[in-house]
């Protein structure tokens, strides 16, 4: 006999409505679909096993949802918590410099930047207060520019 839920999902009409809407409409991301699924599974009295195997998910998550929801509510069940990460190093205006200045005119006595350089003139001109030459060269590659090489439209000559 399964044990009795530490966290019992009871919905308000209002609640379970805006669930039943949220399917419907069908144009929420489907996390948030199964999230609401969950929940409404959950209000039925389901075991957490018959809806995990029932949405393909893993019996923890529902036991999580329905925490969320009985300790923060609703909206906090349905959204996507931050992930962990780092914040960029540069945002998309210093990218923008970086860039520009990946395609300018190397400094005097050099054929080409280097990552080194690049990343010694943003802090030179006051762009960052510090960063990596590996840094750098993530953003540039995100861009697909690489100072030097003559087939992407960077080399100046």
């Amino acid at each position: 006999m399964p044990r009795p839920k530490k966290h019992v999902v009871e919905l308000t009409d209002e609640q379970r409505s805006s669930l039943l809407d949220l399917l419907k409409k069908g144009e929420a991301k489907a996390r948030m679909l199964t999230r609401a699924r969950i929940l409404l599974l959950s209000a039925e009295g389901k075991t957490d096993r018959w809806i995990a195997d029932a949405l393909k998910v893993n019996p923890q998550t529902v036991r999580n949802i329905r925490k969320r929801f009985a300790e923060e509510g609703l909206e906090a069940a349905l959204q996507e918590r931050p992930r962990p990460g780092a914040r960029p190093k540069l945002d998309g205006k210093q990218e923008a410099f970086l860039i520009a200045l990946a395609c300018s005119e190397p400094p005097e006595g050099r054929e080409h930047w280097t990552m080194q350089l690049l990343a010694d003139r943003l802090v030179e001109l006051g762009i960052v207060a510090s960063i990596s030459d590996e840094t750098v060269r993530r953003v540039l590659k995100k861009t697909t520019s690489s100072p030097g090489r003559r087939s992407n439209g960077v080399f100046s000559r």
